[in-house]
């Protein structure tokens, strides 16, 4: 059995990403791990209840043996089996991040000896995680680019508090993992997006759409589309992910969240001038792709670069947890607006 890798669950960000990340590696390189000082710097530190779906998630489809996984808990340790593949159902119970545990899973899943379907409960639409509708149509649309076969169903949308939002992730096994070169965009040549509100009146994801396509169409783009979807939940919320479609490159996406206090038209005008500014770095990879991405292209067998709109301190701890995991070495230049090129030889364990 490789040695175990201590790892110091507050460095960086600190926070839940460098341990999911650190689960999905020990699952993908077959070496456990021990993670101290989990989420020390943050009000509420040690594993808290999205973290445990996550980990009991990893957990299961590896067969691993874990120590330390109970609310509150500062250490884990975690030693993975074999990835099998299969038929999975993980209730978080609350409003917790389904994207969260799926970006846990589908990197594990995508080198599993069978296909996988995995049916995650909880909340698709929530504050500090990625939307459904940007997971789905930016970073699947960026995975399936390095060689991944992944796909995603929406069922039922869960806000914050109540959840209740009910996905199905499809993972067929990967023939290998790509490397990418993505560093400057190419041409936006269409904006699409989705704006959804659950137990509210149709014309509030009406509003939010119409207002996020008035400012990008008076930004110049001809080609927007956004879809209106009305549906009922577990409680009331709204949203809407916008995403542009680069000529020969990924999506770059933004999403916003309805607030009790905000009007629709404001969600619908932050969404658009997030993705505005996303474009205007010109770089091809948006900020938060970019945090995820990072764990791929350390895998994948060859030179990757991508271009990233603003690096963030979660970029950052993603690049020196795969340096300590993989060996990589990662080359970052800085550019104007936070904007950053980041470099690798990939390991090649995929």
């Amino acid at each position: 059995m490789p040695a175990v890798l201590e790892l110091d669950g507050s460095y960086g960000e600190g926070g839940g990403q460098l341990l999911r990340s650190a689960v999905a590696l020990s699952c993908l390189t077959g070496r456990p791990i021990r993670v101290f000082n989990i989420r020390g710097r943050r009000p509420k530190p040690g594993l808290q209840p999205q973290h445990m779906t996550a980990l009991k998630a990893a957990a299961e489809v590896s067969g691993a043996f874990v120590e330390g996984l109970s609310i509150g808990s500062m250490q884990i340790y975690f030693e993975p089996k074999e990835v099998l593949g299969g038929k999975y159902t993980f209730d978080i119970k609350t409003a917790g991040s389904v994207t969260l545990v799926m970006q846990t899973l589908l990197p594990i899943l995508s080198f599993a000896k069978r296909p996988s379907e995995v049916t995650v409960i909880g909340g698709t639409d929530v504050p500090w995680s990625p939307t459904v509708d940007y997971f789905k149509y930016v970073a699947l649309d960026a995975f399936r680019r390095m060689g991944l076969d992944c796909s995603l169903e929406l069922l039922r949308r869960g806000h914050y508090p109540r959840g209740g939002g009910r996905v199905v992730l499809g993972v067929r096994p990967a023939r290998t993992l790509l490397p990418m070169t993505a560093v400057k965009r190419g041409k936006a040549v269409a904006v699409r997006g989705i704006s959804h509100c659950t137990n509210l009146p149709a014309h509030v994801a009406s509003r939010q759409a119409s207002s996020a396509v008035r400012i990008i169409k008076d930004a110049g783009m001809e080609d927007v589309r956004v879809a209106e979807e009305r549906g009922e939940g577990d409680g009331p919320g709204s949203g809407i992910a916008l995403w542009a479609e680069i000529e020969d490159g990924p999506n770059i996406g933004a999403d916003v969240l309805g607030a009790k206090e905000k009007r629709a038209e404001e969600v619908g005008r932050e969404a658009a001038e997030k993705l505005l500014a996303e474009l205007k770095t010109g770089m091809a990879v948006d900020r938060h792709l970019g945090d995820m991405l990072i764990i791929y292209v350390a895998m994948a067998k060859g030179r990757s670069e991508i271009g990233v709109t603003e690096l963030t301190m979660h970029a950052e701890t993603m690049i020196w947890l795969t340096e300590r995991f993989l060996g990589v070495k990662w080359s970052v230049v800085k550019g104007p607006g936070g904007s950053a090129t980041l470099g690798v030889e990939g390991a090649g364990i995929y």
